[in-house]
């Protein structure tokens, strides 16, 4: 059970509060309602940049890193199609200065056409790097514009291409930030060795004052029912064919969504799962083979992917992973293989909550999420999960009519 206090400034800024007297440290983490989705198709990657012109100074503090090292603490962040979180640790005793430069970056950044070429670049670099050049790189473009007709989840976090990165102008970026960067879309989650009475004054003192901004309503285009199977080619230089299926599924907080993890779970979680079994063990068709699911806060997508045994044709490879598929459909999974699931589950929630970071991540997540108590919460409904409900659930996942297929061909083939 995560114990937590939870608080509104009249700002709009909702703050979260859990304490850990065990730790001599504090979490001090700042989640933004604002992801790739968000984002203007002609204007993609915005989110992302941002992620990096956070770190490049603000109105007050030219230097974000120095007084954050003089007080013990370390921080990152990171982006994703849903929401963008920015987090610091430190010693307890020093958390004001958390609470300082957090402050501060959210009031307003230190805009200039300098700090934005700068970040252009890195970003521009990275999109090279891991995109372009990259062996795969291009497979999650082309594989959400296979799936993703009308909703954004159609471009990546890191843009949909280089150009609209390239051109970013500063008007766009004080824009961009000034409409999702404020109190009122953001969530404050502090963790560890910390009182709530002490958070709720520093929160006060240091982000009470701040404008609320425009409570940002998002209304964005709901992707259709797939109804026809799909397939793409692609030819490119990498070393071995590659296989990718996706399947639309429900929505995060949607109840199907427990159903379908623990799907992916006995599908494709790790080497004792049916895939890696059967085609990597047995029939030696893959070298490495995975089924995951992308989690997302809409509609998101099961992913079954891997990487075949040279010699091994893609439509035989093809053939063998909807022989596995198949199996989930029409067999009920036993009492066995679904409490070692269950179990598998169960053993990573609770490993991930020991940290105070990951507790202070999730407690943000499951506050945008609509209920910060899901956190206490996750583990009765992945146990409620009934084989029946996962049998159900796998004929319509796995319908061929809601298939998204990518052979992904070596440039030897």
């Amino acid at each position: 059970m995560i114990k937590y206090d939870r608080f509104q400034l009249a700002n709009g800024l909702r703050v979260l509060v859990h304490e850990d007297a065990s730790t001599p440290m504090a979490v001090v983490n700042v989640l933004y309602d604002v992801g790739a989705r968000d984002e203007d198709p002609h204007r993609t990657g915005f989110a992302h940049l941002f992620e990096h012109l956070m770190f490049g100074g603000s109105v007050n503090i030219r230097d974000f890193e120095t007084p954050l090292q003089l007080a013990g603490g370390e921080n990152n962040a990171y982006t994703t199609n849903d929401f963008t979180n920015y987090y610091i640790q430190l010693p307890a005793e020093n958390i004001e200065t958390a609470f300082w430069l957090e402050s501060d970056r959210m009031l307003s950044l230190a805009f200039s056409e300098k700090s934005l070429d700068v970040q252009k670049k890195v970003v521009c670099e990275e999109f090279k790097e891991h995109y372009i050049n990259k062996p795969y790189g291009e497979v999650w473009f082309k594989m959400r514009e296979l799936v993703y007709k009308r909703h954004p989840y159609r471009w990546m976090t890191i843009g949909s291409e280089l150009s609209h990165i390239e051109q970013a102008k500063l008007k766009d970026v004080k824009e961009f930030f000034f409409k999702y960067y404020r109190p009122v879309n953001a969530i404050l989650v502090v963790a560890g060795n910390v009182k709530t009475e002490q958070v709720r004054g520093l929160a006060e003192k240091w982000f009470g004052e701040l404008p609320p901004g425009e409570k940002y309503v998002r209304d964005l285009p709901r992707e259709p029912k797939q109804h026809e199977i799909r397939r793409l080619e692609l030819k490119a230089d990498v070393p071995l064919d590659a296989l990718y299926k996706c399947y639309p599924m429900a929505s995060r907080t949607d109840p199907g969504y427990y159903t379908a993890d623990l799907i992916t779970e006995i599908l494709g979680g790790g080497g004792s799962s049916r895939l890696h079994q059967a085609l990597v063990k047995e029939k030696k068709l893959f070298s490495h083979i995975e089924c995951h699911h992308t989690g997302s806060v809409d509609p998101g997508l099961v992913v079954i992917e891997g990487k075949l045994i040279k010699g091994v044709s893609l439509p035989d490879a093809d053939k063998a992973v909807e022989e596995e598929v198949e199996r989930v459909k029409t067999e009920q999974i036993g009492e066995k293989e679904l409490m070692k699931v269950k179990n598998k589950t169960e053993s990573a929630i609770v490993f991930e909550d020991m940290s105070v970071m990951n507790r202070a991540n999730s407690l943000a997540i499951y506050e945008l999420l609509g209920d910060a108590n899901m956190m206490n919460t996750e583990l009765e409904r992945y146990q409620a999960v009934t084989a029946g409900e996962m049998l159900a659930l796998s004929r319509e996942l796995f319908d061929p009519n809601n298939s998204n297929t990518l052979y992904y061909h070596s440039a030897g083939h």
